[in-house]
Formats: structure tokens, C-alpha cells, sequence
């Protein structure tokens, strides 16, 4: 049975959120990110974080879902504080940055406004 450990909405999407997602990355920041950091950024309400993230929960983004292969040290903490974390559509299963996480599956090609971010347990 998946247990949901976070869930929120996309609120705003950056002025440059696309052009990242088109180099394989979504960059996600909680409402009130810095100006400069939100133009590149899919800026989402804030839950709180129930688990640390780990390697092989599944992290729905609108209707996609994707593998986690690997979290970075500090991803967690940064995600719970700022709601901020790098996902990479990767799959890589060693992660490049501190505070990336690294997913298996095709690369999305659209979020939106009102889609939401859910992490679950399987």
C-alpha cells in the first residue's frame, strides 16, 4: 500500500522553468524563493516532509511518475526547510550534488500551473 509522504501544488512557474526542463532537469522552490533563483525554478505551495527521501520512492509530477535512483546529502533538509530540490531525469543511482535527486524515466515535457508534486512510498 503507497503511503504519501508529501504532496503540494505547482503555484507559479519561472520565466526560464522550461528551458531547464528541456536540459533535463526540474527545479523545484517553495512560494517565496528569491527572485533571481525563481525564474528557473516550478515554484509549488509547501507540505511538510513526513520521510527523509530515499531510493525508491516514487515522486508523481502532474500525471508522470518517476523512480527516485538517488538523493543527495543534504536534498531532504533543503526540500523541508525551502522546498528545494534539483530533480534530474537521469537515473543516475550516485548523485552528482548535494541537493539533487536523481530520477529514472523520460524526461517531462510540460508542468502547469495546478499540477501536483506527490512522493510516496511503495
Amino acid at each position: 500500500m503507497s503511503n504519501i509522504i508529501y504532496q503540494s501544488k505547482i503555484s507559479q512557474i519561472g520565466e526560464f522553468a522550461q528551458d531547464v526542463l528541456t536540459d533535463g532537469m526540474l527545479i523545484l522552490f517553495k512560494i517565496g524563493a528569491p527572485a533571481d533563483l525563481a525564474d528557473y525554478c516550478f515554484v509549488h505551495s509547501h507540505d511538510d516532509l513526513k520521510q527523509d527521501l530515499q531510493v525508491g520512492q516514487t515522486i508523481y509530477l502532474g500525471k508522470q511518475s518517476y523512480k527516485i535512483t538517488a538523493v543527495g546529502d543534504v536534498a531532504s533538509v533543503n526540500f523541508c526547510e525551502l522546498g528545494h530540490i534539483t530533480l534530474k531525469f537521469d537515473g543516475n543511482s550516485q548523485a552528482e550534488l548535494p541537493g539533487t535527486i536523481h530520477i529514472k524515466g523520460e524526461t517531462l515535457s510540460q508542468l502547469f500551473v495546478g499540477d501536483e508534486i506527490r512522493i510516496v512510498n511503495d
